[in-house]
């Protein structure tokens, strides 16, 4: 798939890894799910508030740094503000998706954390700026954020 878009390194190793990290974005992704739905995805929200509370509190000072540790680290690897250095790729997209979505959920979290990620700012500030992204961005097609997608802003659920 990344050959037929002409986003494959041309390194299988390379490839390889940025399908891994890909993943590990998908793991992210679904404990970020998990916050506010730590009972079961058939309950609302109002039926598992307090659970909730306790997933986010865990999920903030323990799940993000961890993952973004290992994004941080990973972006270090090449020079270039992308997982493949200075082309884009596929992760580079999702990594922009979850800082942005993590910014909704928990705003006061991220602002907090930010500064001790700087390649992973780097990276997603330059996903923004890619031509057709850009476009998207400015664009009446970008849907907000909000309260019926995986990034949620519960207030409750969100501190420093």
């Amino acid at each position: 798939m990344n050959e037929k878009h002409g986003r494959s390194t041309g390194d299988a190793a390379t490839d390889l890894h940025l399908v891994q990290l890909q993943l590990t974005i998908t793991d992210i992704v679904a404990e970020v799910h998990d916050v506010h739905h730590p009972i079961a995805g058939s309950l609302y929200y109002d039926d598992q508030k307090d659970a909730a509370k306790i997933a986010a509190e865990k999920f903030r000072a323990e799940r993000i740094p961890k993952y973004f540790d290992h994004f941080e680290q990973a972006l270090g690897v090449m020079d270039g503000p992308f997982m493949a250095g200075e082309s884009w790729s596929h992760v580079d997209t999702s990594l922009f998706q979850l800082i942005e979505g993590l910014r909704y959920a928990f705003p006061q979290r991220m602002k907090a954390i930010e500064a001790d990620y700087p390649r992973l700012v780097a990276c997603r500030d330059a996903v923004a700026k890619i031509e057709g992204v850009a476009r998207y961005l400015d664009s009446e097609r970008r849907i907000a954020f909000n309260e019926d997608g995986i990034f949620r802003h519960y207030p409750e659920l969100d501190a420093s």
